[in-house]
């Protein structure tokens, strides 16, 4: 069971409660990370319109998860 740090940005900080977070996790991806966080917080942005970084470099959904994994789902960017 890994432990990750994970790092939230605009509405995913909001639905977590929080900016950062440590935790175990029974997901050996990224993609079963982030149905886990959908779960437990109610995510509701589809993978697809989203990227998924892990130690500071883009990863594909498949990425396999280990201790001390740095996550960081990064949802599409608005400006104006």
């Amino acid at each position: 069971m890994p432990r990750v740090r994970l790092e939230y940005f605009a509405q995913f900080g909001d639905l977590a409660g929080c900016r950062t977070e440590i935790r175990d996790t029974d997901a050996v991806t990224a993609a079963a990370l982030y149905g886990e966080l959908q779960r437990d917080y109610g995510f509701a942005l589809s993978p697809a319109r989203m990227r998924v970084a892990v130690n500071a470099q883009f990863r594909p959904w498949n990425q396999s998860l280990k201790d001390d994994d740095h996550v960081v789902f990064i949802p599409p960017v608005t400006g104006g």
